[in-house]
């Protein structure tokens, strides 16, 4: 199904990028007001705060719950920054909008279960505000998208999604696997859904915040979701993701900001070249396929399995090598020629079953 979307409609000086900004959790009143205030000095017009702070594992900070809301309101009143928090139940929504909570997200646990996300759905029914969607902790694009389709269905149509990476269980630089090419297919799918980039969550440390936020600006995401402390430190919870706002206004003012529509003469030709590329790999593909068949024939007519897996190894490694000495990574390789060899394996089985 479409998506009916209406615009945002929250200030920005620019219209790339939109920046969200302010601590994970909203630990004190104090603090709370001295980061809001840092960051309206230095021109941000969207801050953020966790109010409920779901934790992995029980015994750690998690929110101040209701508590915190009128330090919300107060920000806003004193700063006329509009305030955003994540909400995960019916009973989050009611509060946040009680006390005047401008902007709502929905965390990436939350968005994995179609059970949460219709019941905060139910409680959204008939409320305009605008309501952004983190991806689920797994890599699963159709699962976003079916949680922003239960929100439109309740008519929420001031809709954007929160690129926040994905979990996984290797070790690795990221604090969450960026996978760029969930968040490119979900703008190739609803190019005119608002897309953020969440770059704390996916670095997990403070000095990948920069990289990431220009390679989301380099990939044409509409805007930033950053934790900004006022003394990051110290922080109550995700202290080594969150910088000052003295370093996110450092951070914003090196960003390049590309032209998203400009196309000249040299990227059309480029482009053209890219295309006649493309047809001769289809053109490969085929002849390569055609011969995959003429395998599983002879494999059915001498009685022999279609997996061969000392062949696979042997397909694999040799790519892999030859993937690094044309500058390709040799893990890149390895995905194109496991699913070129599921599909050979895939008509193979159909000529052996026939």
């Amino acid at each position: 199904m479409e998506l009916e979307l209406e615009k945002l409609n929250l200030p920005s000086d620019n219209e790339r990028p939109f920046v969200i900004a302010g601590p994970c959790s909203a630990e004190t009143e104090e603090q709370v007001m001295t980061t809001a205030t840092q960051l309206a000095m230095k021109g941000c017009h969207n801050f953020r705060a966790g109010v409920w702070k779901p934790r992995t594992k029980p015994g750690g900070f998690e929110g101040n719950g209701e508590k915190a809301l009128p330090w919300m309101q107060r920000v806003k009143k004193e700063t006329g920054m509009n305030v955003a928090t994540e909400v995960a139940t019916p009973e989050h929504v009611e509060l946040a909008l009680k006390y005047g909570i401008d902007i709502l997200w929905i965390g990436a646990r939350t968005t994995a279960n179609p059970f949460a996300m219709q019941a905060l759905a139910d409680a959204l029914r008939g409320v305009d505000v605008p309501v952004f969607v983190k991806n689920p902790v797994n890599p699963d694009l159709e699962l976003w998208i079916g949680a922003m389709e239960r929100l439109n269905q309740a008519g929420v149509k001031r809709l954007g999604a929160i690129h926040r990476g994905f979990s996984s269980y290797e070790q690795k630089i990221y604090r969450n696997n960026p996978l760029w090419q969930v968040p490119i297919e979900l703008r190739r799918r609803i190019p005119e859904l608002p897309l953020i980039c969440d770059p704390s969550h996916i670095g997990g440390r403070r000095e990948l915040i920069a990289p990431l936020c220009q390679q989301a600006m380099d990939l044409g995401a509409d805007g930033l979701i950053v934790e900004s402390h006022c003394d990051p430190d110290k922080a109550w919870s995700d202290a080594k993701q969150q910088v000052t706002p003295d370093v996110l206004d450092y951070i914003l003012s090196l960003l390049v900001i590309r032209d998203e529509h400009t196309t000249t003469e040299g990227i059309v030709q480029l482009r053209k070249q890219i295309d006649e590329l493309d047809n001769q790999i289809m053109d490969v593909l085929t002849k390569r396929m055609k011969v995959c068949r003429e395998i599983g024939q002879y494999k059915k007519e001498h009685n022999m399995t279609v997996l061969q897996a000392s062949r696979y190894n042997e397909i694999l490694n040799k790519r892999g090598v030859q993937g690094s000495l044309c500058g390709m990574s040799p893990e890149f390789v390895a995905k194109v020629f496991e699913s070129i060899h599921e599909e050979s394996v895939r008509q193979q089985m159909e000529i052996i079953n026939k």
